[in-house]
């Protein structure tokens, strides 16, 4: 543990009480990590995510459950990229917009986390539920239930993210005001330095909090998805594999890759999380240490690229979810051209053709399929 005022973990002392603390200065893969690929992962998860929710919000409306499941894992994910510059920035530079921006940060960042990946293992009920236990599908999947079940996964991840709303902190860490010289401690005058990250009383809170956070993120925001995931998917892919259909071999092939890529994606960094949460009463030296922080800093990014896959393997795989999405530019090169020719088509006959585009597209996707099918 950190012997500092605060409590944090962002220093490791050695046994010897005339080492130094391990540097926490910024490694190489941070300052290529934060600016450049994270800079990508934001670019396009924003612009799927925002497409998924445009394209819902226009022409493809929520009538099924896994239509309301997909634009929640949407709205999840556009949230968790709008945060991700903010977070990045911190990790690498002084935060400067104060205690209630801290707080917000990282705590949408927590219930974002959870309520997307919850709302993945209600997809993948709902498919089990569609496909395996179809003659029972039309009883239990409705509209109004998957709103209900959305509403409580959002409550439920705010819930369990009420300490890292409470224990995130907006300070400046006092070892900022500490310089090593010869094995001593010196006072050094230097500008405010304040970060947003954890800080505690006393001890045993911030031994309570570190494990029991990590432990919560892992059961809740990894395993029990992960768990749901291969038992739904490998029962639908079971039930598929009995029917002799081309189309139904095409949504075996589906499944699978969603599967994998969800656990190429998180495995990697939630082993990594695992580790150090259950080696965090073990002693580590500073190589140990630093090596551990660079491995997860990569795996992490990683794990960030899934919520970029998501538009691609849950929405726009889907056929009638693409001829939704080109109907998006028909319709906006539409009304460019009216408002390049307005005598030709005038405003009132725009909204007249869009409104007759949007009734055409709705009376046409009733009878459409799901995503994976």
């Amino acid at each position: 543990m950190n012997s500092s005022d605060n409590f944090t973990d962002d220093y490791y002392y050695d046994d010897h009480p005339f080492y130094e603390p391990c540097s926490s200065s910024d490694n190489g893969v941070n300052v290529v990590v934060g600016p450049y690929i994270h800079s990508i992962i934001c670019i396009l998860g924003l612009v799927g995510n925002s497409l998924v929710i445009l394209t819902y919000a226009l022409y493809k409306r929520t009538k099924s459950m896994t239509d309301v499941y997909l634009l929640n894992v949407a709205i999840a994910d556009l949230l968790f990229v709008l945060a991700l510059p903010f977070i990045v920035y911190n990790e690498l530079y002084s935060w400067p917009m104060g205690q209630v921006a801290c707080k917000l940060l990282r705590g949408s960042y927590s219930v974002n986390l959870y309520s997307g990946m919850l709302m993945l293992a209600c997809i993948s009920t709902d498919r089990y539920i569609a496909i395996v236990q179809a003659r029972r599908s039309f009883r239990l999947r409705s509209v109004s239930h998957s709103r209900i079940i959305c509403a409580l996964i959002w409550m439920f991840a705010l819930l369990v993210s009420v300490p890292t709303f409470h224990f995130y902190h907006w300070y400046e860490p006092s070892h900022n005001n500490i310089v090593w010289f010869n094995g001593t401690e010196e006072e050094e005058t230097t500008d405010p330095q304040y970060v947003c990250e954890w800080k505690f009383d006393d001890s045993n809170t911030a031994s309570i909090v570190k494990v029991g956070v990590p432990s919560t993120q892992l059961a809740i925001g990894f395993f029990l998805p992960l768990l749901i995931m291969i038992f739904c998917y490998t029962a639908v892919i079971i039930t598929l594999q009995k029917a002799r259909n081309v189309q139904r071999q095409k949504a075996v092939r589906v499944v699978m890759v969603v599967v994998l890529v969800f656990i190429a994606c998180h495995l990697p960094y939630n082993l990594a999380l695992l580790y150090d949460t259950v080696s965090y009463y073990e002693h580590r030296d500073c190589h140990a240490e630093s090596s551990l922080r660079k491995a997860m800093s990569v795996l992490q990014t990683v794990a960030y690229l899934h919520c970029c896959l998501n538009p691609l393997l849950y929405a726009f795989i889907g056929v009638n979810f693409r001829s939704h999405f080109r109907r998006i530019f028909q319709n906006l090169c539409c009304v460019g051209k009216g408002y390049i020719a307005p005598r030709r088509l005038s405003r009132v006959t725009s909204d007249i053709y869009m409104s007759t585009i949007r009734r055409s597209v709705d009376g046409s996707s009733r009878t459409s399929t799901s995503f994976l099918t």
